[in-house]
């Protein structure tokens, strides 16, 4: 299913209603940013934790001389990154930019923690961005971030493995599962992927693969409902390869999972567009070993859901948001700026600037997966994000309730499908104790 402007744009405009309650007493900025009047360059503070970001901060401070940017790297946001932004905006020591996640952003504005940069994003800035990633960072017909990248889904396969235990690359999920079944048989200590307990952003791009909808806005009120058909049948599939030992579950990025790579014991991994780079900063002894392949679908078409994607988002506490908005539109708008990035050899961003991914694709060396033209992957799989996929402004709550159950279901303490339970109850109480209109559809 291709994805559509004018029905992303419908969903939006309708959380944009949705939000306008809260969003009228966010942080609205006080449109005031450090003169730099003395002559001396002004002094900037970023947090972030996305490969390649002090690749970037240098290659600006090398090539800037009205502002100077102090990078400082925190952990990704699910590993206490965003508690640490939160904590510091209500301490009132925030920096003056920080990266935000496209799910998180709706939950970062409902609580007033960030300012409105629509007096330095302007139209020439904007023209230039995916439209549904502009969208998705408007709210209350204000625009609250610099939209960085898309994050279309793939899968990530050992080709040699595959060749070698006679595994062929599975276009639908029917034959994802027959594919975990022969790797298992084929070495009965492998697996073809992981569960990943510690990550619900996974499990919900699968969900929007699949044509969930959790979060409706309808005028003031949202329509919540994250146990629907089609989230109940991803949440059975997994439940499905956990019971008969297929898939493993490892924490994402743990060391667990790193040596599983490493050793053979792991041979795919379900992620986006990112991922390449994480796999090549990680394995680099495995250079030439790997390759891309669109993400199974149900029905074997091409479809994707997003998983993370990163915005540039200035804290209310900032009093320098015209110069912070600068280094983030050079950061996503420039040939400079993703050059720097995916130079690094740990990206492997998808810009949401469609004119700069051929500099993205022709910056990125691609030995690591034999030459393939992964960027044509990724391009495809964006092509195919089902659009009626919309954040609501409780996100944090949900995935911390799913995270705390899924980290349940591999000992057995409850399944896939009583946790997303357990995240959809705990969001529509967290939206109604924000005074907020709820229809709940779970």
């Amino acid at each position: 299913m291709s994805r559509s402007p004018s029905r992303t744009s419908l969903a939006v405009a309708g959380a944009a209603t949705a939000l306008a309650v809260l969003t009228a007493c966010g942080g609205g900025g006080d449109d005031t940013s450090a003169a730099g009047g003395d002559g001396k360059p002004v002094s900037i503070t970023f947090w972030g934790w996305a490969k390649g970001s002090k690749e970037v901060v240098d290659a600006f401070n090398a090539s800037h001389t009205n502002i100077k940017v102090v990078y400082e790297e925190i952990p990704s946001g699910n590993a206490g990154g965003y508690a640490k932004i939160s904590n510091a905006v209500k301490a009132g020591n925030a920096p003056d930019l920080v990266s935000i996640e496209y799910p998180q952003l709706p939950e970062y504005v409902s609580q007033g923690a960030l300012q409105d940069i629509g007096p330095y994003f302007t139209e020439d800035i904007r023209k230039k961005l995916l439209p549904q990633a502009v969208e998705l960072t408007t709210l209350g017909g204000k625009n609250w971030a610099v939209p960085f990248d898309a994050s279309p889904q793939s899968f990530y396969y050992r080709k040699d493995l595959f060749a070698k235990y006679g595994v062929e690359v599975p276009r639908t999920w029917a034959d994802f599962r027959k594919a975990a079944e022969k790797v298992k048989k084929a070495d009965k200590k492998a697996r073809i992927g992981t569960f990943f307990p510690d990550d619900p952003t996974t499990f919900q791009a699968m969900a929007w693969q699949a044509g969930a909808q959790w979060y409706k806005p309808e005028g003031d009120t949202w329509r919540v409902n994250t146990t629907d058909a089609a989230t109940g049948k991803v949440a059975d599939y997994w439940q499905g390869l956990l019971d008969d030992d297929l898939i493993r579950a490892n924490a994402s990025f743990s060391p667990e999972w790193t040596n599983s790579l490493k050793n053979g014991g792991t041979i795919g991994y379900l992620g986006a567009a990112w991922g390449a780079g994480v796999l090549k900063g990680t394995l680099p002894e495995q250079s030439g070993k790997w390759a891309v392949a669109p993400m199974p679908s149900w029905d074997g078409k091409p479809a994707s859901g997003m998983l993370g994607g990163s915005t540039f988002a200035v804290p209310k506490t900032s009093e320098k948001a015209d110069a912070a908005v600068e280094f983030a539109t050079w950061m996503s708008t420039t040939e400079a700026g993703i050059k720097a990035r995916i130079e690094s050899g740990t990206s492997s961003a998808f810009p949401a600037a469609a004119s700069l991914r051929p500099v993205a694709k022709k910056a990125f060396d691609a030995d690591f997966y034999g030459g393939e033209d992964i960027y044509q992957v990724f391009e495809d799989a964006a092509a195919s994000i089902g659009p009626d996929w919309s954040w609501g402004p409780t996100t944090g709550t949900t995935n911390t309730t799913m995270k705390d159950q899924f980290g349940k279901v591999a000992s057995g303490g409850t399944t896939v499908g009583a946790a997303v339970q357990a995240g959809h109850d705990a969001t529509v109480a967290e939206l109604k104790k924000r005074g907020l209109k709820v229809e709940d559809a779970g």
